[in-house]
């Protein structure tokens, strides 16, 4: 028998695709904070070309020896985590034999180890890989859901002791929620028919997953974003709520947000370069800047798998917007893996899919940075990267990093 590699693949497809998304291990790297951690926390650092000062990254203890591959981490505000764990078998002589053994990995407020925990889904058998997915609800709180043909019929864990013990339950939406509560996550939900999956649903929704019981509840306030809202799984560093989708008047790419827990919903058109549907926008606040990459097919040039269409800035909340970067048949970045990452002075970072892009004149104009291209995405804790491997980085600013590696048993 031989480790499957190939279902590790499945499990990051499916995590980008929804959001475009141990016990310490002995040995090196585990429950010990790397040199770079090291050297990444600690006093606050002057900005670039000498402007405000940067925060320090969060520190996250490594622990390169869990079990199989990490996906779906995530952390709450106060510094805990999860990620789940899947290390799968197969035998080339007799498939039905292969299997997926699952796990939990915890990471208590303030630990200095990541601690491996009870996983409420099942082994999975027959090659049949891991479709399960995990969202973290605040400190010590998270919702496990494992894949399925219908979302009513799927089942979910939810642990509000840091997975000490899981409540099982289902994905079906129960009652109205009239505010996001704080450590929820915002998703979507099939209003007609109920049920469906997106790529079947005329019509979707925005629901809340709450903390206090890891239920779907419909949001009472829904932003006017046309027939397929998306929203932001967390919430901004300022406490901003963000969705996109389309101008019910004009079908133009527009966003929306939200100051007030989902109360209420101001949405903006933005200056797309075309009046063509495109497939949805991200959204980030930056220090001095909001940001909103609008992603959507390119017309000219080598077909793509993320394609952004146009980087858009506002300098007013979302209130206004400015094309900054307009995507040709050629010119690169092209395209987007994640969420763009702002820092100081106007300087923004584009993971696209061959490498990494640096503009500091708040993206109209760009050029190589050097570095490898990183899926960046938001949590309550910062913005968290992850590049192929085991490897992950998290920052609070978008400009100071502390790196740090999770179950490296299947790294090469």
């Amino acid at each position: 028998m031989r480790r499957l590699m190939g279902a590790a693949g499945a499990v990051v497809a499916l995590v980008l695709t929804a959001c475009t998304g141990t016990g310490a291990g002995s040995g090196a790297g585990a429950g010990t904070a790397s040199g770079s951690e090291r050297g990444a926390t600690g006093s606050t650092a002057p900005g670039p070309a000498g402007g405000p000062a940067t925060a320090p990254p969060p520190r996250i203890p490594s622990a390169a020896q869990l079990p199989g591959w990490s996906h779906s981490l995530g952390f709450a505000s106060d510094g805990s985590g999860f990620t789940l764990l899947a290390s799968c078998v197969e035998d080339e002589t007799a498939p039905a034999h292969g299997f997926c053994r699952q796990h939990v990995a915890v990471l208590d407020r303030g630990a200095k180890e990541w601690a491996l925990r009870r996983s409420p889904l099942p082994e999975t058998r027959g090659g049949i890989g891991v479709s399960s997915s995990l969202v973290v609800l605040g400190p010590g709180r998270a919702l496990v859901e494992e894949g399925g043909d219908r979302p009513e019929t799927s089942r979910t864990w939810f642990t509000r002791d840091g997975g000490r013990s899981w409540k099982e339950g289902s994905r079906r939406t129960v009652g109205r929620a009239p505010v996001i509560p704080a450590g929820a996550v915002l998703t979507t939900e099939c209003a007609q028919p109920a049920g469906s999956y997106a790529e079947d649903c005329p019509r979707e929704r925005l629901v809340v997953i709450s903390p206090h019981d890891g239920r779907r509840r419909t949001l009472a306030r829904q932003p006017l974003l046309g027939a397929h809202p998306r929203p932001a799984e967390a919430a901004e560093p300022d406490g901003s709520w963000w969705a996109s989708g389309t101008d019910p008047l004009s079908g133009r790419a527009a966003v929306a947000v939200s100051r007030d827990a989902g109360r209420s919903w101001s949405v903006s058109r933005l200056p797309s370069p075309t009046t063509e549907p495109g497939w949805y926008t991200t959204v980030v606040v930056g220090p001095d800047a909001v940001y909103a990459a609008e992603m959507g097919e390119l017309k000219g040039g080598e077909p793509v798998k993320n394609p952004m269409r146009a980087l858009h800035r506002s300098v007013d909340g979302g209130r206004t917007w400015e094309r900054m970067w307009t995507t040709g048949p050629m010119i690169e970045p092209r395209t987007l893996v994640g969420l763009p990452v702002p820092g100081q002075g106007g300087r923004v970072l584009i993971g696209a899919e061959d490498r990494e892009y640096v503009s500091v004149d708040g993206g109209r104009s760009f050029r190589p940075s050097g570095e490898a291209a990183r899926y960046v995405r938001r949590t309550p804790l910062g913005l968290l990267r992850h590049a192929a491997g085991c490897s992950y980085g998290i920052s609070a600013d978008g400009v100071r990093w502390a790196e740090f590696r999770l179950a490296c048993e299947d790294d090469s």
